[in-house]
């Protein structure tokens, strides 16, 4: 049985909406309303060193002028450690997930991916938990990328899902929320397609549905790096919406409608959207994202 589209738009509150932003927002929107599903809005706000105040605000106010409102209320991930608690437990419980004082200067060592031991042993500061990977390889097939597959031991090691600092670290919190949220397909940009297997993983051993992926192009400033909040990329004029509108169908190589009010430009969006018209990022772009993401 196919179950009821259910796709999500998922940005951090370090900054106002960008162009790049706009192109995740906007790609997963229309796969949502082409499928006539549903489309939700996640604020993923746990790291509170780099959230701006009032950024998820001006957001989400952002993306109603541009005609996007979420069709639920609105999750914040602030509001949810206790759940990813749970999840954590259940991990430890089944000794895939274990404590570590590994430093990045430790792992350095080793080629800065963590090894099935630490290499570092314990102290008086407070641990980490990572993710046993133990020799998990993950295939998947993407919408946009097609096949994809990862070693995870050899490309990732076993990675952190619980910080030093007592907060859930993202990869073990999108999965418990996209769960949650009864998320059927993730559409977002392609510098996260490396962190799929990951939560492929995570959702296996934690008994959680796996959505269908589609990793959308990743828009590049003149130096091939990432547009991102705090490089001061220019937000998006929620006064003025239709410009960005337009650039971001372009960008996603869809048609752009002849249309001077947002609804309508959505609407004939909505009607004359085809995934396949969206360019498939190359090997250079994925590496350009990968970077970008490391940085």
């Amino acid at each position: 049985m196919t179950l009821p589209y259910r796709g999500r738009f998922a940005p951090s509150p370090t900054g106002r909406l960008h162009f790049g932003s706009l192109v995740a927002a906007l790609g997963s929107w229309l796969h949502a309303r082409a499928a006539q599903g549903r489309w939700l809005v996640r604020i993923e706000d746990l790291d509170r060193d780099r959230e701006v105040a009032g950024a998820a605000q001006d957001i989400l106010a952002t993306l109603a002028a541009l005609g996007m409102s979420s069709d639920e209320t609105v999750l914040l991930q602030s509001a949810r450690q206790p759940v990813y608690a749970a999840a954590l437990q259940r991990l430890a419980a089944t000794d895939a997930a274990y404590r570590c004082w590994c430093s990045r200067a430790d792992l350095a060592a080793v080629g800065g991916i963590h090894p099935a031991r630490c290499v570092a042993r314990p102290t008086a500061r407070p641990p980490a938990w990572r993710l046993r990977v133990g020799k998990a390889a993950i295939g998947f097939d993407d919408r946009i990328c097609g096949h994809c597959h990862q070693s995870l031991a050899a490309d990732v090691g076993d990675f952190v899902i619980w910080r030093a600092d007592g907060v859930c670290a993202y990869q073990l919190a999108v999965v418990v929320d996209d769960a949650a949220q009864g998320i059927t397909e993730v559409v977002r940009g392609v510098d996260l397609l490396d962190s799929t297997p990951r939560q492929i993983l995570l959702q296996r051993l934690l008994d959680l549905p796996t959505p269908r992926y589609a990793h959308l192009p990743l828009v590049l400033d003149a130096q091939g790096r990432k547009l991102s909040k705090h490089e001061a990329a220019r937000p998006v004029v929620a006064s003025d919406p239709l410009p960005a509108l337009r650039a971001a169908l372009g960008f996603l190589g869809q048609p752009i409608p002849a249309a001077d009010h947002v609804g309508d430009l959505l609407a004939q969006a909505v009607r004359g959207f085809a995934a396949d018209r969206i360019t498939r990022p190359t090997e250079a772009a994925i590496a350009a994202a990968r970077n970008a993401s490391a940085q």
